[in-house]
């Protein structure tokens, strides 16, 4: 482990947003003798769900857990049975059925909350701020911010990192792009004790990914650690269509109803996935910034994750690059005596990697909705399995 110059550990780091890539970059920072303060809007680790499952990748998020110290703990949580994949059209029509062999699985899935409290439990606490809302951040001279708190918290720090996903607060200080609506809006719901409650979908989905995708509309569905399944709709739609279609997202049992009906073709079976959901149902719109979105250097100042290159989730890769960018830049920090310099170094490599990777996204989402798409995804995943 390198232990940093006086100088550098006096440094004041902020990074705001405590999700994958800002406590991954925190804990590696730690573990190299580099202390930083996290900034997270949610006011404790349980105030919200994590969200559904992640695959992560060998050369991203699976390298920032070793890098992290953490990816011996990681194999013992991650689900190897999680990469099966089954991809069928509206019909039931089955073009896909990979199952993984669990000694020679490449991407794990774990579900977002675990990887949340594996890396929680890493971290020292006392450098998490809870209930921390960033409104403002005012460049001051030499690199040095001053961050401005919903709470009334002001802080002065010397390097502000963006972790703080699509919609940052740190992101205009270094550029003027903002996410643009993709042309895709989702549905969220979720089914619960699926195994017990619904055998019958537990036996369509299998223990990892199911495809079903169709007219320009699809559901995605995935087996979580907890024997749920997390279920997503998505259509190809305008903008306002999640305000004009008249569906009360806020009473499930109606919007079930009326979700059934853009599906009203689709096998029985497929359908079960929204007639069998539970709970709250989430409606969201997707984004993306400019693919290849650069900005001119400013001290002081960075971003990671969604906050630097927002995509779409269908290269699979959203969480994985928040974790690399995560692992990239503070081993950056740890190899350079400057921080300025670090953070350069970091951000001429990241744009790389981050732009290739959105190219892929949203060429995947194009395919995806497009006429045919079930013969379309199963000839792409035919070749990207050819390759390694």
């Amino acid at each position: 482990m390198i232990m940093k110059t006086k100088e550098i550990q006096e440094q004041r780091i902020a990074i705001i947003g405590a999700g994958p890539g800002g406590l991954t970059l925190a804990r590696i920072l730690q573990k190299h003798g580099v202390k930083t303060v996290v900034y997270e809007r949610e006011k404790s680790p349980t105030s919200r769900q994590q969200g559904g499952t992640l695959d992560l990748h060998e050369n991203s998020g699976q390298w920032a857990l070793k890098e992290a110290g953490l990816f011996e703990k990681f194999q013992t949580l991650a689900r190897y049975e999680g990469e099966d994949f089954r991809l069928v059209d509206k019909s039931g029509k089955v073009y896909l059925d990979e199952v993984t062999d669990k000694n020679n699985g490449k991407r794990p899935e774990i579900d977002r909350g675990i990887l949340r409290e594996l890396l929680l439990d890493s971290v020292d606490s006392t450098c998490i701020q809870w209930g921390h809302k960033l409104t403002h951040a005012v460049p001051l001279k030499n690199g040095i911010h001053e961050l401005h708190f919903e709470n009334g918290h002001v802080d002065t720090v010397h390097l502000v990192i963006a972790a703080d996903g699509a919609f940052s607060r740190i992101r205009p200080l270094v550029t003027d792009s903002v996410p643009e609506y993709t042309g895709l809006s989702m549905v969220e719901l979720n089914i619960k004790n699926v195994a017990t409650s619904h055998p019958s979908i537990a036996e369509l989905n299998g223990h990892g990914t199911f495809f079903a995708i169709a007219d320009h509309k699809s559901i995605f569905a995935q087996l979580n650690g907890n024997g749920n399944i997390r279920v997503y709709l998505s259509f190809k739609v305008d903008h306002n269509w999640l305000d004009t279609c008249e569906i009360p997202f806020n009473e499930p049992d109606k919007a079930k109803q009326q979700l059934l009906q853009y599906f009203n073709d689709w096998d029985e079976s497929l359908k079960d996935y929204i007639r069998f959901a539970d709970e709250a149902i989430l409606p969201r719109r997707i984004y993306m910034l400019p693919i290849g979105l650069k900005w001119i250097h400013k001290p002081g100042v960075t971003l990671i994750g969604d906050a630097a290159h927002l995509m779409s989730p269908f290269a699979g890769k959203g969480a994985n690059l928040a974790m690399r960018d995560a692992a990239e830049l503070a081993l950056s920090i740890v190899k350079h005596e400057n921080v300025d310099q670090a953070v350069q170094g970091y951000e001429k490599k990241m744009y790389v990697y981050s732009s290739q990777s959105a190219e892929e996204s949203d060429s995947n989402l194009k395919l995806c909705f497009s006429d045919n798409a079930a013969v379309k995804w199963m000839d792409l995943m035919k070749q990207y399995n050819d390759t390694i």
